[in-house]
């Protein structure tokens, strides 16, 4: 498959690079899910990842954040190489959200995200158990930053509220909230709109802007194009697990392959479309 890709924005080569994945290739058993796929995200960048279903978005998304090692490739993060493992990952300041809510049901929303926070304290075990002075300090330092992230995110009046117990909408917000306690440079996230109502995506829209206010670069799965192309400064299309075009979203939402990845017609009736 021939990779169609547009020029950089002006100033791109001039950016930091953050995450580089080379030639990462997903097999399962006979089945290659992700195939040789390079893939950049840069400092303060938004990046939208779409493909029809089955493209290999979420397993790619695996790869990147250690929860699958790659049958072959490597993937660095601010030019070191990432260990496969979901812990190191994170360490190294990747951060991520599922596709399917990922919440501790029976905590409250400030307990998860305290959660999240706790991947960055170093307190040892003695200290934790006889509660000494730093895991004191450790902990109400946890605690005032899980605070300050629901502020962040708009759940500061639900903080003693069970997570099972919130609104589908303010549960997605909460695993965000979660995600930036690990204090990453990165974040990723797997259709952060799936199941919201358009006041809800609207929602969503304005606070991935906010978490880029912050210095951080975001990469987005998104069935909702309408949302992926009003959102993202670059954008990849994945179909059957390989790169088929990337570049603004102007020049891929007009791309004829991918309307007839999607739409499933030839390349005359996609200009047509």
């Amino acid at each position: 498959m021939t990779v169609e890709q547009a020029a950089p924005a002006p100033g791109r080569h001039a950016a930091a690079g953050l995450l580089s994945a080379r030639g990462v290739t997903m097999r399962f058993g006979g089945l290659v899910a992700v195939n040789n796929v390079d893939y950049d995200v840069y400092e303060g960048e938004i990046v939208g990842l779409i493909g029809p279903n089955g493209a290999g978005k979420t397993t790619f998304f695996n790869c990147l954040t250690g929860m699958y090692k790659p049958t072959s490739g490597t993937v660095s993060f601010r030019g070191r190489p990432l260990r496969p493992r979901p812990q190191a990952v994170t360490k190294a300041g990747v951060a991520r959200t599922f596709q399917n809510i990922r919440l501790f049901a029976n905590m409250t929303a400030l307990e998860n995200v305290m959660v999240g926070r706790y991947c960055r304290t170093t307190t040892g075990p003695i200290s934790a158990i006889l509660h000494g002075p730093k895991y004191r300090r450790e902990e109400r330092e946890t605690r005032e930053r899980a605070l300050e992230l629901l502020r962040f995110v708009g759940l500061e009046r639900s903080a003693d509220h069970l997570a099972r117990n919130l609104p589908y909408g303010d549960q997605r917000r909460l695993e965000i909230a979660r995600a930036l306690a690990t204090d990453p440079g990165l974040l990723l996230l797997d259709e952060p709109t799936a199941g919201m109502n358009p006041q809800e995506t609207r929602g969503a829209m304005e606070l991935i802007f906010r978490i880029r206010e912050q210095g951080l670069a975001v990469v987005v799965i998104e069935h909702d194009m309408r949302f992926i192309f009003n959102l993202c400064d670059r954008v990849t299309c994945l179909v059957r697990g390989e790169k088929l075009c990337e570049g603004t979203p102007e020049s891929v939402q007009s791309n004829p392959r991918v309307i007839e990845a999607y739409i499933g017609t030839g390349p005359e009736a996609a200009e047509g479309a």
